[in-house]
């Protein structure tokens, strides 16, 4: 199952340019299915209440390109279960049905099998789980493993001659990846984006990094693959074509890997903000060495870049060199320094934190508390730290023994630290970093230090249209009501909101609320056991409204 460090450094080549797709000669009917994920800190979903029509966090990329990739002249079908579910009607009418996700949706993607097969359906399962771990879907009938790419035209080929399940597995694996200059627009006109708390977009694939408990350099190489600027700007505009974005974010595993790429992109994006009246904020990931690149930040700054994620992962400097993390270790720079310079271009710092490590020790909760006090920064994904197949780290926890598979475990690892002890620990950092006072705080500080050293983006039809006004009325009457009249922190939502309405700063209201009332209610959860402590967690928590109904990220 795992890989050896040979098998990632030799990368995947990609196909020829211009290379022809498979062209079919029967007509086919393709259901693609993205399935349910479970409630966690980053989808976001306390927000959903407050902001009527949205279900779901983002939409998803990889099924979408597939989708689009898949032959014109066959009929595709796509649905999201985090929006509605599938219905029998949708497994009768498809010839096969495809399947793409990732390890936390295991479960569920081998649940769609079931159905599919009960209605005598060919099975596809794809993207990054399967690409890891083959052998958690030994019972779909056909395997894509890797990229798109001649594995995508091969499988295509099957679907299109075969038309009944085969006798046993066959698997698709990608020996030759199509160029990301060469990746369809994402089949944006099969959701309505309507649907999604935020938008998003890929510009390049790879990370130069290796961090120990990442996969991402083994499942997607360690040299960039990038996309052409005018391919983004496409992208943008068939977002804005499916619906009204509130923000797109980059979900490239890191935004500034190529640094001189992501120079040669801004001018793009900057022109293409002018050209629509500013219609979104900008989003992404980045590591913390953004902060000593200047020229990047200004750009960032004018393409209107308000929030960055940083896998700042720990602030202590022998865990961060335990986990191979020495690109946070940034010469003259501390990290709070970075933090206070991405803050001073007008980007919200978000920040990833790992608990669980082997250097942590009894301290390391109140160390953390320390560190988001003095960063100020409003959100950080507190996680326990949970093995991914396919990482240095757990090869390593693999040789030692230290890897747990008991499904009633908030992680698969076996911490050095007493396992009740570091669960208590990662629930008492999380209660109290979003403890409503404790959180207003970091706002309030980005309120004055960071928002105002935005761009100041034009009142352009796009952002001042009566749609995105009565949204705006719509959203701030609902936290007024939900958080200011019923919520049990409403003193402290009114010591923010009250002098914003005076001001009129009515956009910053409404982001405060809405991410803060998520973060708030999140933080309760965990404390009542009702969250997991890992994204990966194997204990699997039931939807808090489940009772009722199925949870609709």
């Amino acid at each position: 199952m795992t890989a050896t460090l040979k098998d990632f450094e030799t990368p995947i080549p990609e196909s020829a340019p211009g290379k022809a797709p498979y062209v079919p000669r029967n007509f086919r009917r393709i259901l693609c299915v993205f399935p349910k994920y479970s409630r966690s800190f980053g989808t976001f979903d306390n927000a959903y209440p407050l902001l009527g029509r949205v279900k779901a966090f983002m939409p998803p990329q990889g099924i979408l390109i597939v989708a689009a990739y898949l032959p014109q002249t066959w009929e595709i079908r796509f649905i999201d279960e985090n929006i509605k579910p599938a219905k029998p009607g949708d497994y009768k009418w498809a010839d096969a049905v495809i399947v793409s996700g990732m390890h936390i949706q295991r479960p569920r993607i081998n649940r769609i099998n079931e159905i599919a097969h009960r209605y005598g359906k060919i099975t596809v399962v794809g993207g990054p789980s399967v690409s890891g771990c083959p052998e958690y879907y030994p019972d779909f009938d056909l395997l894509h493993l890797g990229e798109l790419g001649d594995a995508t035209d091969r499988l295509i080929e099957y679907l299109d001659l075969h038309p009944d399940r085969p006798a046993q597995q066959i698997r698709f694996e990608t020996k030759e990846r199509l160029p990301l200059n060469e990746f369809p627009i994402p089949a944006y006109h099969l959701v309505n984006l309507n649907h999604y708390f935020i938008a998003n977009v890929q510009y390049s694939s790879g990370c130069p990094y290796r961090c120990e408990f990442c996969d991402i350099p083994e499942l997607y190489g360690r040299n960039p693959r990038l996309k052409e600027p005018e391919q983004i700007t496409a992208e943008l505009d068939a977002m804005l074509a499916s619906g009204n974005l509130r923000a797109v974010y980059f979900v490239d595993d890191n935004f500034v890997g190529d640094r001189r790429a992501a120079l040669k992109l801004l001018p793009h994006l900057i022109e293409w903000q002018k050209r629509n009246g500013y219609p979104v904020q900008f989003a992404c990931e980045a590591t913390l060495n953004l902060a000593q690149h200047k020229e990047l930040l200004a750009l960032m700054r004018e393409a209107y870049f308000c929030t960055v994620f940083c896998g700042i992962e720990t602030p202590e400097t022998d865990a961060l060199k335990s986990i191979s993390k020495q690109q946070n270790l940034m010469g003259g720079m501390s990290i709070l320094e970075a933090i206070k310079t991405l803050n001073s271009y007008g980007m919200e710092v978000v920040s990833g934190i790992i608990m669980g490590l082997d250097t942590d020790t009894a301290d390391t909760g109140d160390r953390i508390l320390e560190f988001i006090r003095l960063s100020n920064m409003p959100m950080l994904t507190i996680n326990l730290l949970h093995a991914l197949p396919k990482t240095p780290l757990w090869r390593r926890l693999e040789a030692e023994g230290r890897l747990n598979f008991d499904a009633h475990r908030e992680s698969n690892v076996e911490f050095l630290m007493p396992y009740e002890e570091v669960v208590e620990m990662w629930r008492r950092c999380i209660t109290q970093a979003y403890e409503p006072d404790f959180l207003y705080e970091r706002f309030a500080y980005n309120m004055q230090h960071t928002y105002p050293n935005r761009i100041k983006p034009p009142l352009s039809p796009a952002r001042l249209s009566k749609k995105n006004i009565r949204k705006g009325l719509w959203i701030l009457g609902n936290l007024i009501l939900r958080i200011g009249v019923f919520s049990n922190y409403r003193r402290t939502f009114w010591k923010m909101a009250g002098p914003k309405l005076k001001a009129g700063k009515i956009e910053n209201l409404i982001h405060i609320g809405l991410v803060g009332h998520h973060l708030i209610t999140f933080a309760q959860e965990c404390g009542q056991g009702k969250q997991s402590a890992s994204f990966y967690s194997q204990q699997v928590k039931e939807p808090l409204h489940s009772r009722v109904k199925l949870l609709a990220r």
